[in-house]
């Protein structure tokens, strides 16, 4: 049988009725997106790093790490402040109010968890690299920290952390090496960079791992930086001196006292730092400041949910100072809050305490007698409290970021750590090596 290529009268009446009534849904369709509520343009990602000479660029910027600290860690800080007021809800630290925020990726070119070297080098350089390398990419190429593009730009640069300077957070802003363990070979790169303020706990194998090679101390004297130690040694270092602030050497050069620890003789805080690094810094040139509160992570790895509330409180502190700072400079200056990834797999709500949190619990690790608390009463702290943990290491979730000031807007959404530095640029007015 033949079939006929003709369309029958019916199937001819099917297409007009088809036709019409995509017509018909069509003009619906347009009438109904007119009249709908028009939703801003997002800009594409690209334009959140680009420079923008239509606005004024940033001047004075902050970047604060709090190493390790993920929103659990952000939001226990938050419970344990209302607690604190006899409160149900979270208390607002002094960045998480910023009307600026997102979440940033924190995976490394060779695993989903990543390291404070890979991680730091992604927020320093804009690139990802192999866990426990600094500034060094998966094929042994090496990567510039923004810090360094900036000061060819004629900003100042400071760098300052709660752990030791040649730590791997800190070393990322001013170091490239080919692992974050050489401490030694990152410290002896300190100096040349000729920035103009370091801070930290100390500087871990000053001499070399068999303490036989020339210290780094005499090379930094070399370089004409003055080492202060204590509050009193700044009135005899001139304004014009780059200063490295150091704890002094009966302390530990690893770390800062805890801050749920203080007993009000416990030396530098980073409060103290941030503070004496404005000072350093401020002035018409502008400046890039970078600011890590280490001990988050550290007290992560403990699984103590008590010393993370402490630092991260301590980080928003220091994050306090600079809002001060903005407060006089509101349209010079951006600061940005971040971290490099989340330690511990914290939770707020465990098992064995259903439905319940009694975050004021914590305030019994705060004070000098906390110093002698073994590994086991911090568990039952936290268990009384209602707080758990899933490792002792790294965790691979996004971890939050905050920003105030010119060029907030560029840290709203989804983002990956490596645009982080990239948006810092672009908001400074500075075309990056990206």
């Amino acid at each position: 049988m033949r079939v006929s290529a003709k369309p029958t009268k019916l199937s001819l009446s099917a297409l007009s009725i088809a036709s019409r009534l995509s017509a018909v849904i069509a003009t619906a369709v347009l009438i109904l997106s007119a009249c709908a509520p028009q939703q801003p343009s997002v800009p594409l990602l690209d334009d959140l790093a680009a420079v923008d000479s239509s606005v004024p660029p940033a001047k004075y910027v902050f970047l604060f790490i709090g190493d390790g600290m993920g929103l659990a860690h952000v939001t226990a800080a938050e419970v344990f402040v209302s607690a604190s007021s006899d409160r149900i809800g979270n208390a607002e630290l002094s960045f998480t109010r910023f009307a600026a925020q997102g979440f940033v990726s924190t995976f490394s070119a060779n695993s989903y968890i990543t390291c404070s070297a890979a991680a730091g080098t992604a927020l320093s350089t804009g690139y990802k690299t192999n866990n426990g390398m600094v500034c060094v990419g998966p094929q042994g190429q090496t990567y510039k920290s923004i810090t360094y593009t900036l000061k060819e730009a004629g900003y100042k640069i400071g760098i300052a952390t709660s752990v030791s300077i040649n730590h791997a957070t800190p070393a990322v802003f001013y170091a490239v090496e080919q692992s974050r363990e050489n401490y030694y070979a990152i410290a002896r790169q300190l100096a040349p960079t000729g920035f103009d303020f370091f801070a930290g706990s100390g500087i871990l194998k000053p001499t070399g791992n068999g303490g036989n090679d020339e210290s780094v101390f005499e090379q930094i004297e070399r370089y004409g930086y003055a080492v202060v130690r204590t509050p009193d040694g700044l009135r005899n270092v001139s304004a014009s001196q780059k200063l490295i602030l150091l704890q002094e050497e009966s302390r530990s050069q690893e770390a800062l006292t805890p801050a749920a620890d203080r007993t009000g003789m416990d030396g530098w805080t980073l409060v103290d730092f941030t503070k004496t690094g404005i000072d350093r810094l401020d002035g018409s040139r502008g400046f890039f400041f970078m600011v890590e509160g280490g001990r988050i992570d550290w007290a992560a790895h403990a699984n103590d949910a008590a010393g993370v509330v402490y630092e991260v409180m301590d980080l928003a502190d220091a994050v306090e100072v600079a809002v001060e700072f903005y407060r006089r400079h509101p349209d010079e200056t951006l600061i940005v809050v971040t971290a490099d990834h989340a330690t511990g797999g914290l939770a707020l709500g465990i098992g064995s305490l259903p439905y319940e949190l009694k975050p004021e619990l914590l305030n019994a690790r705060n004070g000098a007698g906390s110093r002698t608390m073994t590994e086991a009463e911090i568990a039952a702290l936290n268990a009384e409290a209602g707080f758990g943990w899933t490792t002792g290491a790294h965790t691979g979730e996004p971890v939050p970021v905050y920003a105030l000031g010119i060029g907030s807007e560029r840290f709203i959404g989804r983002m990956d750590n490596t645009d982080i530095p990239k948006r810092i640029l672009g908001a400074m007015g500075v075309r990056g090596q990206f």
